[in-house]
């Protein structure tokens, strides 16, 4: 089969367009076969390392052992955690080329202990996205907190607050917006 020059140009200009659009580089979200994250939380020492999203669909036991480590440690209390936001640390760590592997400072945050933080410290929402599981203070070895934050910032989805005083970054999938603490 032969074909002019014409149709030689079309079908190359169409391959760059596909290309270009990010349609050949990776499959979509929901075609993925698997998500890995690692949390540490810093206040329990509680570490896990586990797929949470496989086969177009989040895996209900690795959510539960994310709730359990992202759980109110002055409480005990947990809560759903919004599984967007993990997709959201998975994305971020990919946008800075580092493993998706962080140290959470603040996960889930009961309404008491949101209160009892909002009285000692200016910078708590009275009503955080982490009272809703949709919010999540981390840093990571991999990277600083400025690169993590603006890697963060470049998705140009959900929250970012980046606090360079106590070397963290806050993530939530509210709408986006960003501040410095």
């Amino acid at each position: 089969m032969s074909f002019s020059r014409r149709q030689l140009l079309k079908a190359g200009g169409a391959l760059a367009g596909v290309s270009a659009a990010g349609l050949l580089a990776r499959p979509s979200f929901g075609q993925e076969a698997s998500r890995h994250i690692a949390l540490l939380n810093l206040h329990t020492g509680e570490r896990i390392h586990v797929e949470y999203f496989r086969a177009g669909g989040y895996v209900p036991d690795a959510m539960s052992a994310i709730e359990t480590v992202l759980r109110d440690f002055r409480t005990g209390d947990r809560h759903a955690i919004d599984p967007r936001l993990m997709d959201y640390l998975v994305d971020v760590a990919h946008a800075a080329a580092v493993d998706a592997s962080f140290s959470v400072i603040s996960g889930y945050r009961s309404p008491q202990t949101n209160a009892h933080l909002r009285d000692v410290s200016s910078g708590v929402a009275q009503h955080s996205l982490h009272m809703e599981g949709r919010a999540i203070d981390v840093r990571t070895a991999a990277i600083d907190c400025a690169g993590l934050a603006a890697h963060a910032e470049d998705l140009q989805r959900g929250g970012v607050g980046y606090y360079r005083g106590s070397d963290f970054v806050h993530l939530d999938t509210g709408k986006f917006r960003t501040w410095k603490g």
